[in-house]
């Protein structure tokens, strides 16, 4: 468990390294890392200089903070999470969320690579979240479990707008300015790293999700907790499997190349909802 002091350390790092003070957060998942590139005025900071940061050990995740402007908006932007089936603990993967609430940021957009559960979703597609189920912390995989700190939050989180409506109607507008299909649904996380076999992916599809993933629900906790605005996109980089015997299998190799449809479409709508916010 970490301590109050153990995120002001990491804090302090970045705070001595920068002049932008930033108000918006980025967490970009698998292949989408792309996004950062375009941040100006950029300051870089590898994780392993940052005391307390989980590294990333994923193909597709850079494992470096990205802090500028984008749009005219101060970012800090993750290139790569942690995962919890890299071996981390809830509180670790969720380390980065809460030090990017004491350096300011109260608005958070998470993207994430996922599987389509929808028969509707195509591979390239773009996912805005509305809910999700978050079938770990059900589990009892929860970040929020254990002594909590009144300092980053209550000791109950009510979910029930989970996903800002402010951010997701800039989002629907942005999508049909730019005349790109924008779905709009619920993600269910699972904890990985296997995928899901044909028998999950059909009590998933019936349990009512329309993506499937790995990441994002833990870091939405932490920052509902904290009282951050939050938005979310998965990237649909595979359609899911249900029958056996497929002719296909799923791997991590079309995740990434997925990435390579998925971050102009994703950059657009991004860039869209920042100016907006601007």
């Amino acid at each position: 468990m970490y301590t109050y002091a153990d995120y002001q350390q990491a804090v302090a790092v970045i705070q001595s390294k920068i002049t932008i003070q930033p108000t918006v957060g980025l967490v970009l998942g698998s292949g989408l890392g792309a996004l950062a590139d375009t941040i100006t005025e950029r300051v870089v900071i590898p994780y392993e200089t940052l005391p307390g940061w989980p590294q990333s050990t994923v193909p597709g995740h850079s494992g470096q903070l990205v802090i500028g402007r984008l749009e005219g908006v101060p970012v800090l932007a993750q290139q790569g999470r942690a995962h919890f089936y890299e071996g981390y603990t809830m509180q670790q993967v969720t380390f980065p969320i809460r030090v990017m609430y004491l350096l300011g940021v109260n608005t958070l957009i998470l993207t994430n690579a996922a599987g389509g559960l929808n028969r509707s979703y195509r591979v390239g597609d773009l996912m805005l979240l509305n809910d999700h189920i978050n079938l770990i912390g059900m589990a009892g995989m929860n970040p929020l479990v254990g002594l909590n700190d009144e300092r980053f939050g209550p000791r109950f989180v009510g979910m029930g707008h989970t996903y800002d409506a402010g951010l997701r109607e800039m989002a629907r507008h942005v999508a049909a300015e730019h005349k790109l299909p924008l779905h709009e649904g619920v993600y269910l996380c699972l904890s990985g790293p296997n995928f899901e076999t044909p028998a999950e992916v059909r009590m998933l599809r019936a349990w009512g999700a329309d993506a499937v993933g790995m990441s994002t629900v833990h870091e939405v906790l932490v920052a509902r907790h904290a009282g951050m605005r939050v938005m979310a996109f998965s990237g649909i980089t595979n359609e899911a499997i249900d029958v056996v015997d497929a002719p296909v299998e799923t791997n991590h190799e079309e995740v990434l190349d997925a990435g390579k449809v998925l971050v102009p479409r994703l950059t657009a709508v991004l860039r869209g909802v920042l100016k907006a916010l601007a």
